[in-house]
């Protein structure tokens, strides 16, 4: 059942973003109502590119980033192409960006700019390290974000290697703070009348990421490391990996030591008695949990240890979580048809309104699909839409 009312209809939205961290900011709000005009270069958003694929800039990272949107192709080297985008920004909510500090205003798209031709602009950006200081104009991407702020230092052991994580966790967290924010200023302007500039960055995001250990560090001069704890890992099954969190027991390591069918209670040994002596002894300690768990299969050992009700899990790829049933009883996968790639299925929104559902109202757009129709919005007919293409200032 289609449901006419959204929670940002009528909120129009000028998206100058690319990669990751913007557009995934800008599909949320397109998501639940905004119109969402994205505004490309000729070669379109960066992820059009990102991966060779058999649908070229409609490749699938490109369009698990982009539905509900429409997107136009401008040449804002050109006066006239700057002259659309003041139109559209006198129109518009939100414009939003993740360039380097400066790029806007060198554009033309500053916040002092475009507020002065619409001063309930919200001006939001997302950057690598924020507007000002030493890395202001440094190039920054989610993985050197992890290298940074600690991310990539904090390790399991002291001789497990220093990694990249493979998913752009710190991109993703800086998006939905953009998002946040976003919302955020839309409600303080409906208050004030106001627009305003909403920053956020890598940097900042994946501090906040690691709050509770920023704190102890700070604090006490510890570090705080979960992945560390002596009943926590990963261990290897006769058919798997299985994952154990030994937390939140009087006693974890008494019911670990039940539920792997230990002689005697592993706790009640002196070199485990505290947990202390279990961070002091923890490669003995899990050396002993690796021989029992490699004797049977991960079924096994997850029906014996939920038995004591201690947090386990069998290691799934992405294939096997997304055919997993609680993924389909979430109803978190989306249909999505495209004039390219025809029915695709993508990861919708983790977000569930139960008044105000997530519908597709546009496919990711194809490069400057939507142009004709945005400047007809404008008041261009279309003689002056064909030659605005004829001057390159339209793709």
């Amino acid at each position: 059942m289609a449901h006419p009312t959204k929670p940002l209809d009528g909120i129009r939205v000028l998206d100058f973003t690319q990669s990751l961290l913007g557009p995934s900011a800008t599909q949320v709000l397109g998501d639940y109502g905004a119109d969402v005009i994205k505004v490309e270069r000729a070669a379109g958003d960066l992820m059009r590119s990102v991966i060779p694929d058999r649908s070229g800039p409609d490749n699938p990272v490109f369009l698990s980033l982009n539905r509900n949107k429409r997107s136009i192709v401008l040449n804002t080297k050109t006066a006239e192409g700057r002259g659309i985008v003041h139109d559209l920004a006198a129109r518009a909510d939100v414009v939003v960006s993740n360039f380097r500090p400066g790029v806007m205003e060198k554009m033309g798209f500053g916040y002092d700019t475009l507020s002065e031709l619409n001063p309930r602009i919200i001006w939001a950006s997302g950057t690598a390290y924020g507007s000002s200081g030493p890395f202001r104009h440094r190039a920054g991407v989610d993985q050197i974000a992890q290298a940074l702020t600690g991310l990539i230092a904090r390790r399991t052991s002291d001789t497990a290697p220093m990694t990249i994580y493979p998913t752009m966790i710190c991109d993703y967290t800086t998006a939905m703070h953009l998002a946040q924010g976003i919302l955020l200023a839309l409600i303080a302007r409906g208050r004030t009348g106001h627009g305003q500039k909403v920053e956020v960055s890598l940097y900042d995001s994946a501090l906040a990421l690691q709050s509770m250990e920023a704190t102890v560090q700070l604090t006490r001069g510890e570090e705080l490391n979960f992945g560390r704890m002596p009943l926590n890992g990963v261990f290897p099954t006769a058919d798997g990996e299985i994952m154990v969190i030994g937390v939140f027991h009087d006693n974890a390591l008494q019911d670990i030591s039940t539920a792997l069918e230990f002689d005697d209670d592993l706790s009640e040994r002196p070199e485990f008695r505290t947990t202390e002596l279990q961070f002091a002894n923890k490669d003995a300690l899990q050396g002993l949990f690796r021989e029992r768990l490699r004797t049977k299969p991960t079924a096994y050992w997850l029906k014996r240890l939920e038995s004591v009700d201690i947090m386990c899990s069998r290691i799934q790829t992405i294939a096997e979580a997304l055919r997993h049933p609680q993924t389909k009883v979430n109803d978190v996968l989306l249909d999505v048809d495209h004039p390219v790639e025809g029915r695709f299925t993508t990861v919708g929104s983790p977000i569930h309104l139960s008044a105000s559902p997530v519908e597709i109202r546009y496919a990711p757009p194809r490069l400057g699909e939507h142009g004709d129709d945005i400047l007809t919005e404008l008041g261009y007919d279309q003689a002056a839409i064909d030659d605005l293409r004829t001057r390159k200032v339209l793709a």
